[in-house]
């Protein structure tokens, strides 16, 4: 009988916390009801998982340091799903997307982006996906040197313009007015003067950062040689109706007016030909040799600032080699933002503005010229509504600029970018970021993993990059989102790179 009643017992407990008896056939609704919520330690049975003590938990107190040793696994808040769809968050599966113009005064106090990234990780093809997506919102795209001419095929697909620069294809005058001059006629006498100042003030700067590169004077012009050279393009201009190019103004520093004299205080053609000889020598190789029928007559075809996009092509000058290269970009970039800069204090250009600035590698062994045309268009670019997106390899390229205040105004541009995208890195380069701008280890360690060298494969060609399409996305101080690019088909039509490294492969 004890027995018994122990059994009865036994299932009576059974019936209270379960809710069901063993033996009832079909459950009513009320005990159904109960057994929805389970008893605090949980269903009793065999592997049901019940516990036999539950542990009401603890508070801890200490740093930030200790309590991140306890529990280090923190992701920062998602951005927000608005602007340029990226991809996939590799950690959470969210949808990541980039819009650092829309940021603007709420994430980032500046819309410049820095991406860097190893050849072959995808930087362009993220740039370009900003460059579309952009473009379906009003921004113009352009692309002031495309220099591996990759973007030709973006910017006809947008139904823009593609200006080449070559020999026999277009030219370029470095000191075409752009839409100024059609202005001039209908200004009174003292607004003439004021706008013809603003344009010969131009034009001799722009001659002074190319008399910087190697192929001109290759370091700054003396006071006295930039004094005479702003001289020489005002009085061309006075001269002529058209814009001057750059045989204008070395016919006039060669014939040496009495007004050039007196610029330079000398009293004897020795003296002044003594002061002149070298930027006049200098101009003329900016005329000849590698870079003759690139710069040295009128503009052929001028920007078309109603296009949806434009791309300036220097892809026929990269035979010439990095040096020409780098004199045609500080060329083009500093002509196509001319332009852009005119037509915006007319009133004639009102649209957001992206421009790519790619290989900045090459654009810096331009000479000072180049820094200071970059720093000239990163410090104003919120106010005007530009997106510029610096891409680089590595910060091993300002600093290997040969004085303090280049290398100094080149790693300001990256300071200025509130958004930074890296792809695969390595740890030295890196730690070489983190000196600008600041990561975590966990940034470091998950972007150094994506670096790792490709595979090769049995036949004797190299796979894709194992970090390609990978992305940390870095907002200011907030934690980075890193994020997998994911191509559409006429995307990859477009933003293919590798098509001549294919063909080299295959024909060999």
């Amino acid at each position: 009988m004890r027995k018994t009643k122990r059994g009865a017992r036994r299932g009576s407990r059974l019936f209270d916390e379960a809710g069901t008896p063993a033996a009832a056939a079909e459950p009513t609704p009320w005990q159904l009801n109960r057994r929805v919520v389970a008893p605090r330690k949980g269903w009793p049975g065999a592997a049901s998982g019940r516990a036999a003590h539950v542990d009401r938990g603890a508070v801890y107190l200490g740093t930030t340091d200790e309590v991140a040793g306890i529990f280090p696994y923190v992701l920062g808040a998602p951005l927000p799903t608005e602007g340029i769809p990226i991809g996939p968050d590799l950690l959470t599966n969210e949808l990541v997307c980039f819009d650092p113009a829309g940021w603007v005064g709420r994430l980032v106090q500046n819309p410049g982006v820095w991406v860097q990234g190893q050849p072959g990780c995808g930087k362009s093809a993220l740039v370009k996906r900003i460059c579309l997506v952009y473009s379906s919102y009003g921004f113009m795209i352009l692309v002031p040197g495309d220099v591996k001419g990759e973007y030709r095929v973006l910017v006809e697909g947008l139904g823009g313009q593609v200006v080449r620069i070559g020999r026999g294809l277009d030219k370029i005058n470095p000191l075409d007015s752009g839409p100024l001059r059609g202005k001039l006629a209908g200004l009174r006498p003292d607004q003439r003067e004021t706008l013809l100042a603003e344009i010969n003030g131009r034009r001799a700067e722009l001659l002074h950062a190319l008399l910087a590169t190697p192929h001109g004077l290759g370091r700054r012009p003396t006071a006295a040689e930039s004094n005479v050279v702003g001289a020489a393009v005002s009085m061309v201009a006075e001269r002529l109706a058209d814009d001057p190019v750059v045989p204008d103004v070395v016919a006039v520093l060669r014939e040496g007016p009495a007004e050039l004299w007196s610029r330079l205080l000398v009293d004897t053609v020795d003296d002044y030909r003594a002061q002149v000889r070298e930027v006049t020598l200098a101009l003329e190789n900016l005329c000849a040799g590698p870079l003759a029928g690139l710069f040295d007559g009128p503009t052929t075809r001028p920007l078309d600032l109603t296009a949806p996009a434009v791309s300036v092509d220097l892809s026929s000058l990269l035979t010439a080699g990095d040096q020409v290269v780098a004199t045609g970009l500080l060329a083009t970039w500093s002509y196509s933002y001319g332009a852009i800069d005119s037509a915006r204090a007319l009133g004639m250009m009102d649209r957001p503005l992206v421009l790519p600035l790619d290989e900045m590698w090459r654009a810096l062994r331009a000479g000072p010229g180049m820094v200071d045309a970059m720093d000239a268009m990163t410090r104003l670019n919120r106010a005007k509504g530009e997106v510029t997106l610096f891409v680089t390899h590595s910060l091993r390229d300002p600093e290997s600029l040969s004085t303090p205040e280049d290398r100094a105004k080149a790693l300001g541009l990256m300071e200025r970018c509130d958004s930074l995208v890296l792809g695969a890195l390595s740890r030295g380069e890196l730690e070489r970021v983190n000196g600008q701008k600041p990561l975590t280890s966990e940034e470091i360690a998950l972007v150094g993993s994506w670096s790792a060298p490709g595979i090769t494969g049995v036949d004797g060609t190299t796979q894709r990059h194992p970090g390609r399409g990978k992305y940390l996305i870095k907002i200011g101080t907030r934690a980075g989102s890193p994020a997998r690019l994911d191509l559409t088909e006429a995307e990859i039509r477009m933003y293919d790179t590798d098509t001549a490294m294919r063909r080299r492969t295959s024909s060999e």
